[in-house]
């Protein structure tokens, strides 16, 4: 760090500072201030102001000198989901939430503006249409992470690298709050902001030398001073980082590391210092529990739908609201876990596009239907316009497995209890006209279609005029009875969850439907089908359960790609299903 740039900088900002003032701001000695002064004047850096006995004043010598540490812009990392901000995240990315009326993006942006950085990128991924506003009220520039959904800062801050390179810059956070504004226009040597947290902390623990080098980096501490908030990349310190950053981003198994891994790991090679701040000045706020406190106006006013409605539903106030989680978003919907005293609950919210997908309405009238079966989630709320769900959470319960014997047996017994059961509603599922529709949804959002779609999809119109003329019998169906939806409760008792799709259909769609989601081998269909008709299966049986795999194939990787095509990506879920098809057709073909 430059002592004599840091006693500049400090002096152009605080004209007539004392050298006791000094020593206190920069935490340096008394002698070493001394020391700094004299070199200054000696070098005509700084002169002594005459009207006022034992102060300074910056000359344009100084002015040049502090050039060489002028801040050239800033970096905003924003593409994260905020996963323990749901539900507000879900709406909102977290940057872009509120605190006493002020968004916390919008304050570090003013605060940059203040002391004339006005050069920003901000890094963007999830939600990332919502910053765009941001480019015509700031002037700031967006960066699009492609790898924001499957890697951490890492990569972030990888594909910004070039905006680093050569240049000195802030890298900030977009989700941090900052009391007083703690930018300058001049920086004298890269640092990581620290506050001293007392107790066992989970947070980063900083360790320095005398000189507030950094000289090592621990996760978790005791009372220390811990990573936290901005951080300044000098251009020195990103000639030596980022060709270290470069080759752990190559490196395998890094996908889920920070930026700071990079740091910690090389700490000995770079050159940065602990820039401490003040208590009550950098806040990182972890979850909606830490800005409630922060800003009251989140207890009960939060303005998110999902928070409204459960204070609705149950009549309370949204502080009575606790233990928020964020459950492992499904393909189609968003959900949360909450807890309302001793009981748990889960609110499900629909995900962009679902409103083509799926008919609410006769969502709503097959939870009524299959009441008396006893075999579905407990709903509490269930809106039959806008999707909207709240059930309640099974403590203790597991997904069944598909490689499970037993917990197949079981599943399959569930099934064909609901095919066998007699229950009616008036809407069927429809394969084909399922498949044409989500045909024209991927070429009206302009979806990406494969090479071979003509070829295939004639096949797959083959395979539904052979069913047609089979008049194979219906009945209510699940149809996405995928193993994820079975819950197995600790008692033993299973529970078949979103009936989303579900409708009048051949039976044996869910028997394709199920396989193709656990992505079975040939040898695995066949043991399906065993346990679900507890005898061998007869050829048309077959042929049936066969074709329903090349259809659901074909139909979920035209699902995928509508969706694709709206932002969402699922790997390499659209290839496996799309093979299905092929596969499974060839062997009908064979037969």
């Amino acid at each position: 760090m430059d002592r004599t740039g840091l006693v500049c900088r400090y002096i152009s900002e605080h004209p007539y500072c004392t050298q006791r003032e000094l020593s206190q701001k920069l935490e340096l000695s008394l002698g070493t201030i001394n020391t700094v002064l004299k070199e200054c004047c000696r070098n005509r850096l700084l002169a002594q102001e005459k009207s006022i006995a034992g102060t300074y004043e910056l000359t344009g010598k100084g002015t040049s000198y502090l050039e060489q540490f002028q801040v050239d812009g800033a970096l905003i990392i924003a593409a994260g989901f905020g996963s323990r901000f749901v539900p507000l995240t879900f709406e909102t990315p977290k940057g872009l939430l509120e605190v006493f009326g002020e968004r916390m993006i919008e304050r570090q942006i003013r605060q940059l503006h203040q002391v004339g950085i006005k050069d920003i990128t901000i890094v963007v991924g999830y939600l990332k249409e919502k910053f765009d506003y941001l480019i015509d009220r700031y002037g700031v520039k967006l960066l699009y992470n492609p790898e924001y959904s499957c890697k951490n800062t890492l990569a972030t801050l990888y594909r910004a690298r070039e905006i680093l390179r050569g240049r000195n810059m802030y890298v900030l956070s977009s989700d941090n709050w900052l009391r007083e504004n703690m930018f300058h226009p001049w920086e004298c040597g890269a640092w990581y902001s620290s506050v001293y947290m007392e107790g066992s902390t989970s947070e980063w623990e900083l360790i320095y030398n005398k000189k507030k080098r950094i000289t090592g980096i621990t996760i978790g501490g005791n009372d220390c001073w811990v990573m936290y908030g901005p951080v300044f990349f000098s251009r020195e310190f990103s000639e030596q980082f980022i060709p270290l950053l470069e080759e752990a981003y190559m490196a395998p198994g890094t996908e889920q590391m920070y930026w700071e891994h990079v740091l910690m790991n090389q700490i000995e090679n770079l050159e940065i210092y602990i820039n401490k701040q003040p208590e009550n000045q950098v806040y990182e706020f972890e979850n909606l529990e830490e800005l409630r406190k922060f800003d009251p106006k989140y207890q009960n006013q939060s303005n998110n739908r999902a928070m409204e409605l459960v204070a609705d539903v149950f009549q309370i106030q949204e502080s009575e609201i606790q233990g928020i989680q964020c459950l492992k978003s499904g393909m189609t919907n968003k959900s949360f876990l909450f807890q309302l005293k001793d009981q748990h609950y889960i609110c499900r919210i629909p995900g962009p596009g679902t409103e083509l997908l799926i008919n609410r309405v006769q969502e709503s009238e097959v939870y009524k239907v299959i009441q008396p079966l006893d075999i579905s989630e407990k709903i509490i709320y269930m809106n039959g316009h806008n999707g909207y769900k709240i059930v309640e959470y099974y403590k203790g319960a597991r997904t069944a497995c598909a490689d499970s014997r037993e917990d197949m047996t079981a599943c399959m017994r569930i099934l064909r209890r609901l095919h066998e059961s007699g229950l009616v509603v008036d809407h069927d599922f429809d394969i084909r006209e399922r498949i044409l529709f989500y045909e024209r949804l991927c070429m009206s959002h302009g979806g990406t279609l494969f090479e071979d779609y003509d070829k295939i999809r004639k096949q797959m119109m083959e395979l539904m005029d052979n069913l047609d003329h089979l008049n194979r019998p219906k009945t209510l169906a699940h149809i996405d009875s995928n193993v994820d939806n079975f819950l197995i409760l600790p008692d033993g008792q299973i529970r078949l969850i979103d009936w989303e799709y579900s409708g009048m259909c051949d039976p044996l769609a869910d028997l394709g439907m199920c396989a193709i989601y656990s992505y079975y081998n040939e040898d695995e269909v066949e043991q399906l089908m065993d346990l679900y008709f507890e005898r061998p299966a007869e050829t048309e049986e077959r042929l049936v359960v066969y074709s329903y795999i090349a259809l659901g194939g074909f139909l979920w990787a035209l699902w995928a790609v509508y969706k694709s095509s709206l932002g969402e990506e699922f790997g390499d879920y659209t290839l496996i299903m799309y093979r299905f098809a092929k596969r499974y057709y060839e062997k009908i073909k064979k037969m």
